[in-house]
């Protein structure tokens, strides 16, 4: 799978979303407790980060907790929460100073209120930033996105502004939580899972998909430069055949 062609320029993903698993089996390899693993995790978030915005990439979804994980137990739950503020409170800075803009997805109401008040800060500190997006899911999975998004418009339409026949693909996806950004290209899962778990089920349509074994605490500057020039290997047809695309890139 890992391959060590460099990606062309035209080849780069506008967007890259990433499954961050194998934190708690990195840690218990070591006989660490889980919570380490998640700590080392965020030095391989920054070299990610690194990665993308060196190679032209606009923006990258990290799946930082889905709203599932709040059935895990209540210790490495709590240590994650600790654990999120206290990054938020440090990388935001690192990230207003690197020009990067910072936002988060997911619902918001289940965390404690002095952590949705550092995620609206770490936001608006880093708001008029424009040369990436980091975008974090957090109590976020892509049932409820879809939910939520139907939910707006069937207000829309109670109120009188939408009839259900204006409803469209395209509108629907205006109202999921990504709003107007680019749909990911490229979708990353560590940790050796070979599975998407609830997580941006309608933006992964179309997205090229890879795995790879590492533990994500492991996967660092060139494995993340390796995922990308296997993207770059893959031709994308959108439903066409080879044919079609190949005749449209000549043209």
């Amino acid at each position: 799978m890992e391959k060590t062609k460099p990606a062309a320029p035209s080849s780069v993903p506008r967007h890259v979303a990433i499954i961050m698993d194998g934190n708690n089996r990195w840690a218990k390899k070591r006989l660490l407790p889980g919570v380490a693993g998640h700590k080392a995790g965020v030095d391989a978030v920054r070299a990610v980060i690194e990665v993308c915005a060196e190679s032209g990439v606009e923006v990258l979804t990290l799946f930082a907790f889905s709203s599932e994980n709040w059935q895990r137990p209540a210790e490495e739950v709590g240590a994650l929460m600790e654990l999120f503020f206290s990054a938020l409170r440090r990388e935001a800075r690192r990230l207003n100073e690197n020009n990067i803009c910072l936002r988060i997805i997911g619902d918001r109401s289940r965390f404690h209120p002095e952590l949705q008040a550092a995620m609206r800060e770490a936001e608006a500190l880093t708001a008029g930033n424009n040369r990436f997006i980091l975008q974090i899911a957090a109590n976020y999975g892509g049932q409820w996105d879809i939910a939520q998004a139907a939910q707006r418009l069937a207000r829309e339409v109670q109120a009188g502004h939408l009839r259900p026949d204006d409803i469209t693909p395209g509108l629907l996806q205006t109202c999921l939580s990504t709003g107007e950004l680019p749909l990911p290209d490229l979708c990353i899962r560590t940790g050796g899972e070979r599975r998407i778990s609830n997580f941006l089920l309608w933006q992964l349509a179309y997205a090229e998909l890879y795995f790879s074994d590492l533990y994500w605490p492991d996967f660092k500057h060139e494995a993340m430069r390796n995922a990308l020039a296997d993207f770059a290997s893959r031709q994308r047809r959108f439903g066409k055949t080879s044919e079609q695309v190949e005749a449209g890139a000549r043209a």
